[in-house]
C-alpha cells in the first residue's frame, strides 16, 4: 500500500539501520497492540510490513478516535511520550498482519547520544513530527470532508482495503454517513463522465 503522508525528504537512513542492527523483530497480528493508550510508551519500531492505526478515546465520550497511520517503510511510535517514557496517548494498533524491527527507549537515548549528528537527526525528527500534525491540524479546520477525503486517498491509495467505513469517518473526523456520502458522489460523478 503506498503511502504519502510523511515528507519524503526526510533522511532516516541511519535510524533504520540503527534499528535493524539493534532491535527486535516482532510480528504482529491484526488487532495487537503495540502501545496501550495511558501505559509509558516503550517502542520505536521500523515497519517492515503491514501497517498500524493509532487510537484515541475521548474524554466524554469515550468513542475511539483514529488520529494517525503507519505504514511499511516508516516509523510507529508515539514520539514524544516514548522518548520520555511517559504514558502513550494513543493505542497503537496494527491493522493487518504485520512485522517491525523495534528498539527500546533505553537504546534510543544511547544512540541519539552517539553523536552531534545523532542530536541534529533527534531534533529533525521531532520538527518532522510536527510539521505532520500541524498540516493534520490544518486539513481539519480549512478542508471540507469531501476535500479531508480526497486528501487520504490520494496519500494512501490503497487504505480502503484495511479500514471500515467508521475508521476512515473517525480519521476524518466526519459521520460514517457522510463518507457514505461522498463515496456515493464519487461513484454518480464517475458514471455521468
Amino acid at each position: 500500500m503506498e503511502q504519502r503522508f510523511s515528507n519524503n525528504s526526510l533522511d532516516l537512513e541511519t535510524l533504520r539501520e540503527f534499528c535493524k542492527r539493534e532491535g527486535e523483530a516482532v510480528i504482529y497480528r491484526k488487532g495487537d497492540q503495540l502501545e496501550r493508550e495511558g501505559d509509558p510508551a516503550r517502542w520505536l519500531a521500523f515497519v517492515t510490513e503491514g501497517c498500524f492505526k493509532y487510537v484515541t478515546h475521548g474524554l466524554s465520550d469515550d468513542r475511539e478516535h483514529i488520529t494517525w497511520f503507519s505504514f511499511e517503510g516508516e516509523f510507529v511510535v508515539d514520539y514524544p511520550s516514548y522518548l520520555y517514557g511517559r504514558p502513550s496517548h494513543s493505542t497503537i494498533v496494527a491493522m493487518m498482519p504485520s512485522r517491525v524491527i523495534r528498539v527500546t527507549g533505553r537504546q534510543m537515548e544511547q544512540f541519539f547520544d552517539q553523536s552531534k549528528e545523532t542530536m541534529k537527526l533527534r531534533a529533525i525528527i521531532a520538527e518532522h513530527i510536527l510539521d505532520q500534525f500541524q498540516s493534520r491540524y490544518i486539513d481539519l479546520h480549512c478542508t471540507t470532508a469531501r476535500e479531508r477525503y480526497d486528501l487520504l486517498m490520494q496519500r494512501c491509495p490503497g487504505i480502503v482495503d484495511h479500514l471500515d467505513l467508521q475508521d476512515i469517518a473517525s480519521f476524518l473526523n466526519v459521520h460514517p454517513n457522510t463518507i457514505s456520502k461522498i463515496r456515493r458522489d464519487i461513484t454518480f460523478d464517475g458514471r455521468k463522465q
